[in-house]
């Protein structure tokens, strides 16, 4: 228990290090006027595709694994 309790919080930096970088990856699909409400109507129906997809379900991924570490985290401290 020692072990995982020492380990972990540095789990949780390579994690959230990893999830961060995958969501600056991401691309948005609009230009810089959709971050100012002028998003034009088609960017709403983009469909992933290829390494945008696997980006996108890694990103996921990574997202319920540090949450689950942040409970575990919780829950052994």
């Amino acid at each position: 228990m020692g072990f995982l309790l020492s380990v972990l919080p540095y789990v949780q930096i390579v994690l959230s290090i990893l999830l961060i970088g995958a969501v600056v990856l991401q691309r948005t699909g609009a230009s810089l006027g959709g971050a100012f409400g002028a998003d034009n109507f088609s960017s709403g129906f983009h469909t992933r595709r290829g390494l945008e997809k696997t980006l996108f379900y890694a990103t996921i991924g990574l997202a319920i694994l540090f949450v689950l570490s942040a409970v575990l985290n919780l829950l052994i401290s």
